[in-house]
């Protein structure tokens, strides 16, 4: 009887599993990679470092994952415009500053290409009586890489 009981339980099938865990094992990397591509940004460029001022023409921010949005000014000085990448937004937004079209600025920072357009990385920004300061002084940034703040 226990014989009978024993052949009237199918037998388990990890098998068929296995293939399509093996598939997503191997296209978790390749997904994690791009994503991580997409978003890289430029290192900082001690060598290139310079300074610009202008005036805020266009606040942007640009998407780079959860709590990493990244804040960008676009600014004038005569006909030529320069692309600012200050900070993360969390960063911004901890620190209770904020910027506005027309708000005249001088950056210091690193210019830098980043998908073939020269952008700088801002190192300081002064803004009025306020002096802001978001790499030290080998250009690493003063906020946390992991939370953005």
């Amino acid at each position: 009887m226990l014989l009978g009981l024993r052949n009237s339980i199918p037998p388990r099938r990890t098998t068929k599993a296995l293939p399509a865990v093996f598939l997503l094992l191997c296209a978790t990397p390749v997904i994690s990679q791009k994503a991580q591509d997409s978003s890289a940004l430029p290192k900082y460029d001690t060598h290139t470092e310079m300074k610009t001022k202008g005036v805020v023409d266009e606040i942007n921010v640009i998407p780079l994952g959860t709590n990493k949005d990244l804040i960008e000014l676009v600014i004038k000085s005569g006909d030529d415009k320069s692309h600012i990448y200050v900070c993360p937004k969390t960063f911004q937004e901890e620190l209770g500053i904020s910027f506005s079209k027309g708000d005249a600025i001088a950056v210091a920072g690193s210019k830098v290409k980043h998908e073939a357009a020269d952008v700088i990385l801002a190192k300081e920004l002064i803004k009025g009586t306020d002096t802001l300061v978001f790499r030290d002084e080998r250009g690493d940034p003063v906020w946390n890489l992991r939370t953005g703040k």
